[in-house]
Parts: structure tokens; C-alpha cells; sequence
């Protein structure tokens, strides 16, 4: 009786993001993204990060990220893929090469990328 030839996994091999330069600010209210280009005298909200608003969550619930009330967060519409994000306070948005916006948890962010002098 003849046994069918094992399949060997490819041994696991290492990489690292491409070096790419993109732009980033932190974000903890409305008006805090440079482009939001927010006033305040008409209480507008930001361009690019908006008032956190969802017909399923309401703004009193606390997050599961970060620990506080929805209200206090913010949200990026979903230009790429029509995917959206919840922007926490603390979170940093990056632009990318593209000129799509996209939040990062501060660990995470501290992880990736590096300021560029």
C-alpha cells in the first residue's frame, strides 16, 4: 500500500512594510485633524473626521477600544472600499500616499511608523 506524499509547508518568511512617508495627527475632538477645517462660531463639524453617529449605537455606549462614551469619538467616512472608522480620542489619522484618511490606536502607530526629521 502506498501513502500520499506529505505536503511540507514553505518555511515562514520575514517582512517589513515598504518605506513609505505619510502624514498623521493626532486626533481627541472635532476640529483637531488640520484639513477638518472646522468653524466654530457655526459649531460645524470636521471635514474629514465627523461627529461619531450610528443608527445602531447609541452615544452613551462606553467602547470596547478605549473606554469611553461613543459621543466623545469621531468618524471617517468610507472613501476607500466604503469602509468607515470610528476614531477614538488619542488615535492618530494618518493621509496616505493616496490622500485617504484612516485611524491608527496610538500602540499600533507607535509600532509602524517612525517621525520622519
Amino acid at each position: 500500500m502506498t501513502t500520499p506524499a506529505m505536503h511540507l509547508a514553505a518555511p515562514q518568511k520575514q517582512f517589513r512594510f515598504k518605506s513609505e512617508t505619510i502624514f498623521a495627527s493626532q486626533w481627541f475632538k472635532n476640529g483637531d485633524h488640520p484639513n477638518d477645517e472646522v468653524n466654530f462660531a457655526t459649531l460645524r463639524e470636521g471635514r474629514v473626521v465627523r461627529y461619531f453617529r450610528s443608527p445602531d449605537t447609541p452615544g452613551s455606549t462606553i467602547c470596547a477600544l478605549c473606554g469611553r462614551v461613543m459621543h466623545d469619538h469621531g468618524w471617517i467616512d468610507g472613501a476607500r472600499n466604503g469602509i468607515s472608522h470610528v476614531v477614538c480620542p488619542g488615535d492618530w489619522v494618518i493621509t496616505d500616499k493616496e490622500g485617504f484618511y484612516a485611524p491608527y490606536r496610538p500602540d499600533i502607530f507607535a509600532r509602524i511608523f517612525e517621525e520622519v526629521l
